[in-house]
């Protein structure tokens, strides 16, 4: 039947049957989970398509689709699609991950600032600008210094440079 339909967009693009047949690629209606998220604007004109639309998906995700006319000349359009609901499962690890850790550095704490390789280390004394939890970003305000350093918290009073 999808073969039938493209076959029959070939005449000038019909929006409303390239509706119908995202849907059917999708494997749901517009507006439901899983299909279109909305119609083809109808404002647009398409020229018509020599031989079928070809239908795809833009990411592995399933995000949005891809029709394109394969003519020399074609064109190409990307329709979004509703997101399907979560399983349960990563439903309820989202909810655990939501849950935060206590911040080890608070706002106003002196932080010691270090990054060290290979043969060298390098530290500075500062002053948190925020709370954060181990692995969080903040701002550290260093005596001197005209703007603060964004670092990252590893334990109490102690932080590092992103990428060390």
């Amino acid at each position: 039947m999808l073969s039938f339909l493209l076959l029959s967009v070939a005449a000038p693009t019909d929006l409303a049957l390239l509706d119908r047949a995202a849907e059917i690629f999708a494997g749901a209606r517009q507006g439901e989970p899983g299909g279109p998220a909305a119609p083809i604007d109808r404002r647009l004109r398409l020229s018509a398509c020599g031989s079928s639309p070809e239908f795809t998906w833009r990411t592995d995700a399933h995000d949005a689709i891809v029709i394109r006319c394969p003519d020399m000349k074609g064109w190409r359009i990307f329709v979004s699609v509703r997101p399907l609901p979560a399983p349960p499962e990563v439903q309820q690890a989202a909810a655990v991950k939501e849950v935060k850790e206590e911040p080890v550095i608070r706002r106003g704490d002196f932080v010691t600032l270090e990054a060290s390789d290979k043969g060298f280390a390098v530290s500075a004394d500062g002053v948190a600008m925020a709370d954060a939890a181990p692995g969080e970003r903040l701002q550290v305000k260093i005596e001197g210094a005209k703007h603060p350093v964004q670092a990252i918290a590893m334990e109490a009073g102690k932080a590092t440079l992103p990428g060390w």
